[in-house]
């Protein structure tokens, strides 16, 4: 009776608040249709300017995806999780403590290429001197500065060379030969993506190279001593935290990530 009483009691309010849900839709759609926008493209009824605004709704969401994988965040966030994995600490540092690392130390490499798109981009935009168009396109050159300096040339080259056969994207190479700025976004940011990956894996066999040294000999000590079913991970971990704490390990790879971009 009382499971029944629930259930009833459950769709009730699951109703109530489906109906005042669609009367609230209702009554947005009723105001929005008697709405006129101006935009700058011209006279915009109420339909299309739903759109555009859903449009707009959509590039903010994917802006701080865009963000993390056009900045420093990605090589970052890979080599401390090789680095957490290679001590045998599956968790600690936890997640969120590796986000938050990653995120200031990227805010403190990215930082000049941030300066420079609010000088040549926001700044100017503000004050008139020109338009949404050409605040973009002045944005977007110091990221893609950043990231040509980071991106391998094979990566790039097979970019260009796939964008053309796939028709994604025209490339003049008499222009792209002086400035690399001048080609588009959508070869940039997978060339630098796939150089990040890269880069990121050959810092995570690095780092695994000392702490797999110290796996071999505790696994060889104990083998020779007869202690078969001790894990070699339980003795290994304490020696593995001792070292990483006697040379400053922390102090090493972030000084060693902060320097290697260019």
């Amino acid at each position: 009776m009382t499971k029944a009483i629930k259930k009833h009691f459950s769709r009730l309010i699951f109703g109530s608040l489906g109906v005042a849900l669609s009367m609230m839709l209702m009554t947005l759609r009723a105001k929005a249709a008697t709405v006129d926008v101006t935009l700058d493209t011209g006279e915009a009824n109420g339909s299309s300017s739903a759109l555009d605004l859903l449009f707009l709704l959509a590039i903010l969401a994917l802006i701080p995806s865009l963000l993390l994988v056009m900045t420093s965040f990605t090589r970052i966030i890979i080599s401390l999780s090789f680095l957490r994995s290679a001590i045998g600490t599956q968790s600690a540092p936890p997640n969120q403590v590796l986000i938050g690392l990653a995120l200031f130390l990227t805010i403190f490499i990215m930082f000049p290429t941030f300066s420079q798109i609010k000088e040549q981009a926001y700044d100017r935009y503000v004050g008139g001197e020109i338009g949404e168009r050409e605040a973009i396109t002045a944005a977007g050159k110091p990221l893609k500065e950043f990231m040509l300096k980071q991106v391998y040339n094979d990566d790039l080259d097979m970019f260009i060379s796939l964008a053309e056969n796939k028709d994604i994207a025209k490339i003049d190479h008499d222009v792209i030969s002086d400035d690399l700025t001048q080609l588009p976004l959508v070869v940039v940011i997978p060339s630098f993506i796939t150089s990040e990956i890269k880069r990121a894996f050959l810092i995570g066999f690095l780092l695994y190279i000392p702490f797999l040294i110290i796996d071999i000999v505790v696994s060889s000590t104990l083998m020779s001593m007869g202690m078969v079913m001790l894990p070699p991970a339980t003795i290994a971990l304490p020696f593995k935290l001792m070292l990483f704490v006697l040379v400053d390990g922390w102090s090493l790879l972030i000084q060693s990530l902060i320097v290697g971009f260019h």
